[in-house]
């Protein structure tokens, strides 16, 4: 297995649960879930998994659980998968793309 860290500043009660920029070396999710009993913690667990494509199993809370400021570990099957999934968060912080064979 190999690990993606990732640091996440959750902003519950949005519209929509989605990506949404980067937030200082953090990446800015919106959560539909209210923050109350868990219920964002576990809307980001589920968004993280449906994103990388990984069962909710597969993702773990490994800080922040009653604040703004987390870090996810997403636990991928293969090191093209991790490639993958750090090229999606760049992409979603609004940085530019490695070139092909980087990284």
């Amino acid at each position: 297995m190999h690990l993606l860290k990732l640091p996440i500043h959750a902003t519950p009660g949005a519209k929509r649960t989605e990506a949404a920029g980067a937030h200082g070396q953090a990446l800015r999710v919106r959560l539909a879930a209210p923050p109350v009993d868990g219920k964002a913690n576990a809307a980001l667990i589920e968004w993280a998994a449906q994103a990388f494509g990984v069962s909710r199993s597969a993702v773990e809370l490994l800080h922040g659980a009653s604040g703004r400021q987390k870090v996810l570990a997403v636990h991928l099957p293969s090191e093209t998968a991790l490639h993958v999934a750090q090229a999606q968060v760049r992409a979603w912080m609004g940085f530019s793309p490695s070139p092909a064979g980087g990284g």
